[in-house]
């Protein structure tokens, strides 16, 4: 996986400018329209010096006893994350997860238009999901020209992952979200983000183990 922090901007600020548009989101749509930076980290789920230090990197620095305004502060993170303009998006692998991904309302609010669903499956070609029609694998490279692709998602099996890959990158799309069970090879341009369920389970398994000692008695008999 590649990670290329923009203009000068730490890759870990860059990962926590998403926490903060969503947190600014729920409070604009709240109505309300100044926060402080203790307010803001609490709702973001980090510290608030952190904050402070990550918008200092927008030349964002707030306004004392009064803090940052929020909207002003949306526009400012949706900037630097490249979400004033639409992205358009295609999904590559349409069984079960990729067609959730498909009906995922969330995309477009946040400036991501998908444009093309494709699948190499002649059974799943050719229906219609979430007003798009899929599209045959065939046709990956003519649709990203004709669409102006610039993120792909690929959803298909682990052993095709890698030749989906080759293929998007060779069409020109340098950025991609993976959530096939695979790692994936790319030149050092091109940016790969991966999503694996699986070991996020992993993660919340370690951490449930742990709480097991903190059951009481009746607790434990309970779940064995």
């Amino acid at each position: 996986m590649t990670s290329h922090a923009k203009q000068g901007i730490p890759a870990a600020t860059v990962a926590r400018l998403p926490l903060y548009l969503r947190a600014l989101g729920t409070l604009s749509d709240e109505g309300v329209t100044t926060v402080s930076s203790e307010e803001l980290a609490a709702a973001a789920g980090v510290n608030s010096a952190k904050l402070r230090k990550d918008l200092s990197q927008l030349g964002s620095y707030g306004t004392r006893g009064v803090g940052y305004d929020v909207d002003y502060l949306v526009y400012q993170v949706s900037r630097e994350l490249g979400l004033t303009q639409d992205w358009p998006v295609v999904i590559v692998g349409l069984g079960h997860l990729g067609h959730a991904l498909a009906n995922y309302g969330g995309f477009a609010s946040r400036g991501f238009e998908v444009r093309a669903l494709v699948d190499a499956d002649p059974d799943i070609v050719g229906t219609r999901v979430a007003g798009l029609v899929v599209s045959p694998l065939d046709a990956l490279e003519e649709i990203i020209n004709a669409q102006g692709v610039a993120i792909a998602v690929i959803a298909t099996p682990a052993m095709a992952a890698q030749d989906v890959c080759d293929r998007l990158v060779a069409s020109g799309v340098s950025s991609i979200l993976n959530f096939a069970p695979s790692m994936l090879v790319v030149p050092e341009h091109v940016e790969v983000r991966k999503v694996d369920l699986s070991i996020e389970l992993q993660i919340l398994a370690f951490h449930e183990q742990r709480k097991a000692p903190l059951l009481t008695p009746m607790a434990q008999a309970a779940t064995s």
